[in-house]
Formats: C-alpha cells, sequence, structure tokens
C-alpha cells in the first residue's frame, strides 16, 4: 500500500512539473513559434534564389549532336563561309574582268596578285584569330571583321588603279574574310560530334554556293549596272549573311590556353584550277560567253563533293574519302592543260570541283579529330600556317 502511494505521488509531480513547463513560459514557446516561423521563410527565400541559378549546360564532353540551337550554328556558319570564301572563290570572275577593262594595260601576272593575296589572307589571320577563339574572344573580333568586310566591298567599287584594288580587295577583304572564316569554322566542332561530317558539309556547302551564285551574279550585274553599283548590291548581301552569321553562331565549349604553331603546306597549289580555268578555257578558244561559267560549274560541283564527302565520312572515317578525293584533284590538276575544248573543260571543272570539294570540307573534320575540341583554335593557327605558301595563283 505504501508502495503504491508513493508511485502516485510520483507521477502527480510529474504532471505538475510538465504543466509549468508549458503554462509558465508563454513568451518562450512564441519565440520558439517566431523562430520556427522565420526559419521556414528564410529556407523558402534560399529556394527561391537557387532554384533558378543556371539553365542546364552539357558537360564538355557531351554535344548535343542536334536540336534547334545546333542547327542553328550550322546555318550561320554556311552564311559566313558563303560570304567570305564563296566570295573570294569569285575571284576568276573578277580576273577576267580587270583583264579586259579597268587594268587593261596591267599584265594578267601582275592582276594575279590581287587574287593571289586575297586567297592567302582568307587562312594566314587564324595564326592570331584561332588563339583569340581558344581564349574565348569570338564575338566581337567576328563583329568587327564583318564590318570590315562590308566597307571593304564598298571601297572596291571606288577603285580604279591596281595599288588601290590591292589594298581594298587583296588586302582588306581577304583579312577581314580571315578572321571570319577561320573561328567561325571552329564553332561547329563545339556541337557535334557523331555527325560532324554532314554538320561541317553543310556548312561547307554555304561556300560553295557563294562560289556558284557570286560569279554569275557578278558578271550579269556588270553589264547591266556597271562595276561600282555591282560591288554596292554585293556589299548589301554581304550584310544579310554576316548578319545572320553574327546573330547565330556562338561557342559552347569553355575558353582554353595552349601555345605553339608550325607550318606546312598542303594547300600549295589546290585553288591554280579555280583560279585559272574560265582565262585558260577562254584562251584554248571557248567562247567568253561561255567560259566565265565554268567556275560556277566547278563550285557548284564542289558543293555535291562537299555535301556527300561529309556524309560518307561519318560512316567511313575521313581518311578513306579524303585520299581518293585528293588524289583524284591531283590527277585533274595534270590533264587540265590538255583541255581545250568546251566539253572538256566542263568534264574538268566538274571533276576537279567534286573532287577538291571533299578535302577542303573534311579537313576541319580530320583536324577535330586530332584535336581537343576546346583547342581547336590551336588547329586554326595550324592551319593558316600550312597556307602561308598558297598564293599559288603567282606565275
Amino acid at each position: 500500500m505504501a508502495a503504491f502511494i508513493a508511485a502516485l505521488t510520483s507521477l502527480r509531480a510529474q504532471r505538475a512539473s510538465s504543466s509549468t513547463i508549458h503554462n509558465d513560459s508563454p513568451r518562450e514557446i512564441e519565440a520558439n513559434e517566431d523562430h520556427r516561423g522565420k526559419s521556414k521563410e528564410e529556407d523558402k527565400e534560399v529556394d527561391n534564389a537557387v532554384a533558378p541559378v543556371e539553365p542546364f549546360i552539357l558537360p564538355a564532353d557531351q554535344f548535343p549532336d542536334g536540336g534547334l540551337r545546333a542547327w542553328l550554328v550550322v546555318l550561320g556558319a554556311a552564311c559566313g563561309t558563303c560570304g567570305t570564301f564563296g566570295f573570294v572563290n569569285a575571284w576568276g570572275v573578277f580576273q577576267a574582268y580587270y583583264t579586259d577593262s579597268i587594268l587593261s594595260d596591267t599584265a594578267p601576272s601582275t592582276i594575279a596578285w590581287i587574287g593571289s593575296v586575297q586567297y592567302a589572307l582568307v587562312f594566314i589571320p587564324g595564326l592570331v584569330f584561332g588563339r583569340l577563339f581558344d581564349m574565348g574572344h569570338f564575338k566581337l573580333p567576328l563583329f568587327f571583321a564583318s564590318c570590315l568586310l562590308v566597307a571593304a566591298t564598298f571601297l572596291v567599287a571606288q577603285c580604279t588603279e591596281f595599288w588601290q584594288l590591292i589594298l581594298c580587295q587583296g588586302i582588306a577583304l581577304g583579312f577581314a574574310c580571315g578572321a571570319i572564316f577561320g573561328p567561325v569554322m571552329g564553332t561547329v566542332p563545339h556541337w557535334f560530334k557523331k555527325r560532324l561530317g554532314i554538320a561541317l558539309g553543310i556548312m561547307a556547302f554555304g561556300s560553295s554556293i557563294g562560289g556558284t551564285v557570286f560569279p554569275i551574279a557578278i558578271r550579269n550585274l556588270i553589264q547591266d549596272v556597271g562595276f561600282p553599283w555591282t560591288m554596292r548590291i554585293i556589299g548589301f548581301i554581304e550584310i544579310a549573311l554576316l548578319g545572320v552569321c553574327n546573330l547565330t553562331v556562338e561557342r559552347r565549349l569553355p575558353p582554353k590556353m595552349h601555345s605553339g604553331a608550325f607550318i606546312k603546306l598542303p594547300f600549295l597549289g589546290l585553288y591554280t584550277v579555280l583560279t585559272y580555268i574560265d582565262v585558260s578555257a577562254a584562251a584554248a578558244g571557248v567562247p567568253e560567253n561561255f567560259s566565265f561559267y565554268l567556275l560556277s560549274i566547278a563550285n557548284a560541283a564542289s558543293a555535291v563533293g562537299r555535301l556527300s564527302g561529309g556524309v560518307i565520312a561519318d560512316r567511313t572515317g575521313p581518311l578513306n574519302v579524303m585520299i581518293p578525293g585528293t588524289f583524284i584533284a591531283g590527277i585533274i590538276t595534270y590533264a587540265w592543260p590538255y583541255a581545250t575544248t568546251q566539253g572538256s573543260n566542263i568534264a574538268v571543272a566538274i571533276l576537279y570541283g567534286m573532287s577538291s570539294g571533299v578535302y577542303v570540307s573534311l579537313l576541319r573534320r580530320r583536324s577535330s579529330a586530332w584535336a581537343r575540341r576546346t583547342m581547336l583554335g590551336c588547329v586554326m593557327r595550324r592551319e593558316a600556317s600550312k597556307r602561308l605558301e598558297s598564293m599559288q595563283a603567282l606565275p
């Protein structure tokens, strides 16, 4: 009985102490509740602040290989190559026009210096802009180079002497094209890996379109509106093409520092046929009204080679396509002097255009496979050094 009374007394004492805790300290309870409420509000604010930090970005070792953004980059790169390398590929029309009109008292071999400097400068700026590209400096150089290209095109319309043309069309225009062409080509491997061949083929297709359309347009416009207004119209076309390029082309991978460059010569003589095929055909007796179309035919055939080469390279490997294409281009170059009829010159234009197009399209594909994607500027600088002796149009 005594034990039961002691247990009951102990239970009452515990209840009393519990009620004392809850009833005797209301301020502490309110403070605890306020603290808990503030903690919840702070947690919500932290969650709201952290949630939208950054959109999802693929790791550097993963590639979109498609999607709207990636294909827009390809579209912009194609517009960039069309307005730069495609325009430069139309030099044969300028060579013929300058020889017959503006610079009729100047030797053709001297006039060829303009095109030679222009072709060489399409690649040489990669020595500088390749490094800038890897360092992450892309958009600003692209914009200023686009402005220089448009300004140089309008200035060519005012040129009447050799030294003016070599400054505006040879140096200024060629340098601007090189500052755009190399870095723009380096952006496509940032977005593609498994489908890189076809992406580069589509990009290179842009230069083939330019090389096909520009010669015909320039020749007809000169006859209709004269040379000055022809160049002004081409300048407005450049504004449209480079505007699309500036708006859509973008890097994806993080910047990367590197060093080193060396010289090789794989482009030596590659553009000799494209430079002189219309002039040599006219000298062989092909009517001049048709001979200037040979350059457009060659560039159109080059488009077929670039696209088909890119598709096949994705399946068989780039070297398995580049080697036969380069071999055929070499054979056609040696056979070209024996083409003395209209039909044989057409055959040379088609076969050479297709085979050389394969090489041009897949050179960056092979270089990208050798180099890390974050060091494509180094590849650009190396390829630019390879072209230091590509002034092949000189006699």
